[in-house]
C-alpha cells in the first residue's frame, strides 16, 4: 500500500520559490506541491500554467486557514519574512522548511529552533549546496584521506554583473537582509563548516563596487578552524575573471575544480530531474595532484560525482515522516549566522573576531 503524499504549502514564487523548490518538491517521491502563494499576478499565472493543480493563493494568511490541510510549509519568500512566517508555520502546527538564510541573526535561528523543538516539529534550512557536485565530490576526496591533512580550502562563488538588477536583495536596508554576504556568503560558509567544523577566528572585508549599489557586492571571508584548517571564501558580482571554484591543498594533494553545478542552470532552463540529473561533462572534471600546475594539464582528472539537489527534499520527506534525521538543521544554520554576523564585524571594525 503506498503511503498518501505529504501536502506541501509553498509560501514564495519568486527565483527560489519558482526555479528551485516547487521543481523539487514535485519531484520527489512522497511530497505533492499542494498550494503556492503569491501576490504577483503574473507569478500565480505561472504557477498555474506549470502545476496545474495546484492551488494558488495570494497570502500567507489564507494558507494557515487551511494549516489542517497540509503536512508541511516551505518559505522561500524574501529574507525578512523568514522568521516570522516559519514561527507562524510551527505555531500552527506545520513541520517547515526555510530557505536561506533562515534568519537575520543566530539568535533568531535558535530561537526558531527552540520552538520546532518544543513543538516536536522540522525546522530544516534549505542548504541546497551541500549537493552540489563539486562539493559531494570534494567532501569524498577529504573522507577518503586523498589530499592527505588539509591545510587550506580556497571556494570562490563569483559572477560578473557589473550593473546591480536592483530589488530587495540589492537593497541598502538592514531589514531586508540583503547583499553577498547574506546570500552567497550563506553557501560558502556552510560549505566550510561541513567540510572543517568550527570556526574559531573570522577576518572579512566587504566592498561595495558597482555605482549605484547599495550593500556588499565584493567579499572576501577568511576563517581559521578549531581544526587548524584555514578557509578563504570569496563571494562577488564584479569578477571580470572568474577564478576556481575550489582550491583545496592538503599535505598530499591538491585538488583545483572550475565551473558551477550544473543544476540551477538546468532548473532554470526548464529542467526536471530524472536520467542523468547533476552530470557534468568530462571536461569540467577537477584535477588532483602535487607540484604540477592543473592550467597546463597537471594532475589526474576526477570524475565530478552526480549532483542531487532532490535528495535534499527526499530527506526532508524521510524526516517528517519521521524515518530519517532532519537534512539541514536550525541549529547547523545557526553556526553559519554566528560566522555571517562574525564576518560583518570583523569588515566594519577591521578587525579579527574570535568565536
Amino acid at each position: 500500500m503506498t503511503a498518501t503524499p505529504l501536502r506541501v504549502g509553498l509560501i514564495g514564487y519568486g527565483l527560489a520559490g519558482s526555479v528551485f523548490h516547487a521543481p523539487l518538491i514535485a519531484a520527489t517521491e512522497g511530497l505533492t506541491l499542494d498550494t503556492v502563494v503569491t501576490s504577483n499576478p503574473e507569478r500565480q499565472e505561472q504557477a498555474r500554467a506549470e502545476f496545474p493543480d495546484v492551488r494558488v493563493v495570494r497570502a500567507p494568511e489564507e494558507l494557515f486557514d487551511r494549516a489542517g490541510e497540509l503536512d508541511l510549509v516551505v518559505v522561500a519568500s524574501p529574507n525578512r519574512t523568514h522568521v516570522p512566517l516559519a514561527r507562524t508555520a510551527l505555531e500552527a502546527g506545520l513541520p517547515v522548511v526555510v530557505d536561506k538564510p533562515v534568519a537575520g541573526t543566530a539568535a533568531e535561528a535558535r530561537e526558531l529552533a527552540a520552538l520546532a523543538e518544543r513543538r516536536g516539529l522540522l525546522l530544516s534550512v534549505f542548504q541546497n549546496r551541500r549537493w552540489d557536485n563539486d562539493f559531494l565530490t570534494l567532501r569524498e576526496l577529504v573522507e577518503k584521506g586523498e589530499l592527505g591533512d588539509v591545510w587550506r580550502f580556497e571556494s570562490r562563488f563569483e559572477r560578473w554583473r557589473p550593473r546591480p538588477k536592483g530589488g530587495w536583495r540589492e537593497s541598502g536596508d538592514p531589514a531586508e537582509i540583503g547583499g553577498l554576504l547574506y546570500d552567497l556568503g550563506s553557501h560558502v560558509v556552510d560549505q566550510a563548516l561541513v567540510l572543517f567544523g568550527p570556526a574559531a577566528e573570522v577576518y572579512a572585508e566587504t566592498d561595495v563596487r558597482r555605482p549605484g549599489a547599495e550593500t556588499d557586492d565584493d567579499t572576501f571571508i577568511a576563517l581559521t578552524h578549531a581544526s587548524g584548517v584555514r578557509s578563504h571564501l570569496h563571494v562577488s558580482a564584479t569578477t571580470a575573471q572568474l577564478g576556481p571554484r575550489f582550491r583545496v591543498l592538503g599535505s598530499r594533494a591538491g585538488y583545483v575544480k572550475y565551473g558551477l553545478d550544473p543544476q540551477e542552470a538546468a532548473l532554470r532552463e526548464g529542467a526536471r530531474p530524472g536520467a542523468s540529473w547533476g552530470e557534468e561533462d568530462e571536461a569540467l572534471y577537477g584535477r588532483i595532484g602535487a607540484g604540477e600546475s592543473p592550467a597546463t594539464g597537471g594532475g589526474r582528472p576526477v570524475p565530478t560525482l552526480p549532483g542531487d539537489y532532490p535528495a535534499y527534499y527526499a530527506a526532508v520527506a524521510a524526516a517528517v515522516t519521521g524515518a530519517g534525521p532532519n537534512p539541514v538543521t536550525a541549529l547547523e544554520a545557526a553556526s553559519a549566522l554566528d560566522v555571517l554576523e562574525a564576518a560583518r564585524r570583523s569588515a566594519r571594525e577591521k578587525v579579527t573576531v574570535t568565536l
